[in-house]
């Protein structure tokens, strides 16, 4: 083994060792989600007092919490051709027989393959006319400078909004759920649902599109919340959709009927705990996932971000999505902590990118699979339903847990024979 001492500023290795604290709160802000608490309740008004067993993301960070400056050291020793390990790392077993979306495609169609998680972000519905949030020029946060707000992200935070929540209703009238179909992105997920190999579908997003898409409400996890109930924060009394939406539309700013508290919708704030069912789902699904598929999702956002880890080391990731994200730390990396992000580089054995947008790359991964007309032909049929119904006035409803087959129209429906124009 060859060594040469490294020798770099004390502001250097500051700087270093800060970016490690932060990839070490961030695994830790797992252990403040309130399993008990309903969604929109923040996290100081309920008491902690129900013991999870530590996930596989904090079993890491307790990893990461264990290095130290010398391993920085090494570590940046070896990147600038200092350092040479006298071993070379153990080579990993592909998973997938092509690292490649051909390789993906068969791994679906064995029969081995029967429990596929999707996790999506903004990204799935930004053809139905819905921003995403980072977008150079077009994202959420890039236009909100009209509201005076001290950062973009403030007017998603519950302690500003308490302060201040005129900024986010305002917001909420243009973007109010229901004026959106569901892209092709979201009648991929349902067509996954029909195909039997759905487990469950996780969702960072508010627009209740999943439900407009027909995957029927126990597939579903909401883990940002939706605008389809509302609470007091203050008495936590329950509001109906149609009393928020009266509000908004009407420039004002809801207020109980019960106590002077603010009415919120029940999505989920900076500084709010997620809602129950995330973290019940959370435990039991993702050990008996066989494939995940990520799409339209930074993954940015924690604990959401973290949940690529949670799957078994042999199950296969798929991130549709303009460009890559959740990479592995590179630090992570060199110190043997796979389950630290995506690996997308040439040594990746399970983990496979389509960059694009989400739409293109379900009609992509559809076709090889053989289910290319029947995915054009299901968005073409539901697109003319709610047109039809007038199913974009309001937030999607919940659906039913049996949802008809691709060629049986929903009850009150006909089948509907319109060319599909993708």
């Amino acid at each position: 083994m060859r060594v040469i001492y490294l020798s770099l500023s004390n502001g250097l290795w500051l700087n270093y060792w800060a970016k490690l604290q932060v990839w070490s709160r961030n695994f830790n802000k797992l252990r403040i989600m309130s399993a008990n608490s309903p969604p929109g309740k923040s996290d100081g008004d309920v008491p902690q007092d129900r013991v999870v067993p530590p996930t596989p993301i904090e079993t890491m960070g307790s990893r990461i919490r264990d290095l130290d400056v010398d391993s920085i050291r090494r570590y940046l020793a070896q990147k600038l051709g200092f350092y040479e390990p006298s071993e070379p790392p153990a080579q990993v077993d592909k998973v997938l027989d092509e690292v490649n979306l051909d390789g993906v495609v068969k791994w679906m169609k064995n029969s081995r393959c029967q429990n596929v998680i999707t996790l999506s972000g903004a990204g799935i519905s930004t053809s139905a006319g819905i921003p995403d949030f980072r977008s150079p020029e077009t994202g959420l946060y890039h236009n909100l400078q009209k509201y005076n707000l001290p950062e973009p992200q403030a007017i998603f935070e519950i302690n500003f909004f308490r302060q201040n929540p005129k900024p986010f209703f305002t917001l909420a009238k243009e973007l109010f759920p229901g004026k959106f179909k569901p892209t092709v992105s979201h009648y991929f997920i349902r067509l996954l649902h029909e195909k039997g190999i759905l487990l469950r579908h996780y969702t960072q997003n508010i627009d209740t599109l999943e439900r407009g898409a027909c995957i029927p409400e126990d597939k579903i996890v909401e883990a940002h919340g939706t605008f389809y109930t509302s609470h007091c924060l203050d008495c936590r009394k329950q509001y109906s959709l149609e009393f928020i939406k009266e509000k908004i539309f009407s420039d004002q700013i809801p207020i109980c009927t019960e106590c002077p508290g603010i009415v919120k919708p029940d999505i989920v704030f900076f500084g709010e705990s997620l809602p129950e069912r995330f973290q019940r789902c959370l435990q039991e699904d993702f050990q008996k996932c066989d494939m995940l598929i990520i799409m339209g999702s930074s993954l940015e956002v924690q604990p959401f971000a973290s949940l690529i880890d949670m799957v078994p080391e042999w199950c296969p990731r798929l991130l549709i999505n303009r460009e890559k994200a959740g990479m592995r730390s590179p630090l992570l990396r060199l110190w043997g902590l796979t389950g630290g992000g995506l690996q997308l580089e040439d040594d990746a054995v399970r983990d496979v990118a389509w960059l694009g947008d989400c739409d293109d790359g379900c009609l992509v991964l559809a076709d090889k699979l053989g289910w290319g007309e029947e995915l054009r032909a299901l968005v073409a049929r539901e697109h003319a339903r709610l047109e039809r119904e007038g199913g974009l006035s309001s937030p999607h409803k919940p659906n039913p847990s049996v949802t008809p087959a691709a060629d049986e129209p929903l009850p009150g429906q006909s089948t509907v024979t319109t060319e599909p124009k993708l």
